[in-house]
């Protein structure tokens, strides 16, 4: 026959965790009733007794354990939930932040051809907006623009014998490069930010243009008039060549890069003549002559694409500030590594800016047209 539990019994049980489900209940029954309810029908006295000696151990068996017991359930699902929702949030204010810069980035639009043309009367031109069709004429010089982003000075027999020389200029903005052939059927590509000065017609025993920017000429032979290129600071001297000139004022060299023929370059009381596959740098009012040079990289941009070898962070926000139009900050310390990499210019920026990323060493944010890379 089996035992009787008495108070004694189930509280000593329950303080030694023996009890099973029933026997738990009751007990807890007692504590959360006064002891009024017991199922085991004690005794009065039994109870009284029970109640003095074993309240004190059912209350802090209950404290420590109960609330944990009973309330485990549910704070495990409330931590569920918790999670469940804080992992919705995550990727929904992901998606929401990566939608929203996405669509700021898509407001900046690569460059395009365009740029202005002014006269020597000082008339200005639009040619982004120009038509194919004759723009202007000064005296018997025709200009004709004859087809998108290229220009080119077509000339009568009459110019031969007029003696009259006038300079007309092209400015491409940041944003715009442009394309013109030159009275003498010298080819000339302007990057972005750039501008060039030239006669309308080459007199005399030279022909002679003025750039600012970078600019890459493709030169028309003429043995009797060598073609200069004049800067700021240097002069380069061709018969016939195929070169690139990069002189931006906001870059610490001058570059001349020779694909084709020969070129002398001048600067101060030094000059130096560099071969195809050299490059001439400026640095200083020092004039050195680089050797072996990635002719590919140099002239990237006209060929239409951007080509970064193990190039510095500052240059490459300098390219990109140019060609989109934006302004480009750096937070953090300068990087000493350099980017390597080749992506077209008619990308969006948000590609551009992605290649960069995937380094691991920089990241960006964006407000309105700036750009801010972040290390």
């Amino acid at each position: 026959m089996q035992e009787k539990n008495t108070p004694e019994k189930l509280i000593q049980k329950y303080a030694e965790g023996t009890c099973n489900e029933q026997e738990r209940a009751i007990v807890e029954s007692w504590h959360l009733y006064d002891l009024s309810e017991s199922t085991v029908e004690p005794s009065a006295q039994s109870i009284n007794d029970a109640h003095s000696r074993g309240r004190q151990a059912v209350i802090a068996h209950l404290q420590a354990n109960r609330p944990v017991r009973k309330l485990l359930p549910q704070i495990l699902a409330a931590a569920s939930v918790l999670i469940f929702l804080g992992i919705g949030a995550f990727f929904l204010f992901a998606n929401y932040n990566a939608a929203t810069i996405e669509k700021k980035l898509s407001a900046i639009k690569p460059g395009s051809n365009q740029a202005i043309l002014t006269l020597a009367n000082g008339q200005q031109i639009n040619l982004t907006n120009a038509e194919n069709r004759k723009l202007a004429a000064q005296g018997s010089k025709r200009i004709k623009q004859a087809t998108d982003g290229f220009l080119t000075y077509q000339l009568n027999s009459t110019d031969v014998n007029d003696n009259t020389v006038e300079y007309n200029s092209i400015n491409t903005p940041v944003g715009g490069q442009y394309h013109l052939t030159l009275a003498d059927g010298t080819n000339v590509w302007l990057n972005a930010a750039s501008s060039i000065k030239f006669p309308t017609i080459f007199k005399g025993t030279e022909r002679k243009v003025e750039v600012t920017g970078e600019v890459y000429f493709e030169v028309a032979h003429n043995a009797a008039k060598p073609f200069k290129v004049v800067t700021d600071k240097q002069v380069v001297e061709v018969l016939g060549t195929h070169f690139n000139v990069n002189a931006y004022p906001d870059e610490a060299n001058i570059k001349t890069t020779l694909l084709e023929g020969s070129v002398k370059v001048s600067a101060n009381d030094a000059s130096t003549i560099i071969k195809p596959g050299q490059q001439s740098v400026l640095h200083e009012g020092r004039l050195n002559v680089n050797k072996a040079v990635d002719l590919d990289e140099a002239i990237a941009w006209k060929n239409g694409y951007f080509q970064f070898n193990d190039e510095r962070i500052e240059s490459v926000m300098r390219k990109l500030s140019r060609w989109y139009n934006i302004d480009m900050q750096y937070q953090g310390e300068p990087l000493n590594e350099g980017f390597s990499g080749t992506i077209s210019r008619s990308k969006n920026i948000s590609q551009v800016l992605k290649m960069l990323e995937r380094t691991k060493a920089v990241h960006y944010k964006i407000e309105g047209r700036r750009v801010t890379i972040i290390q």
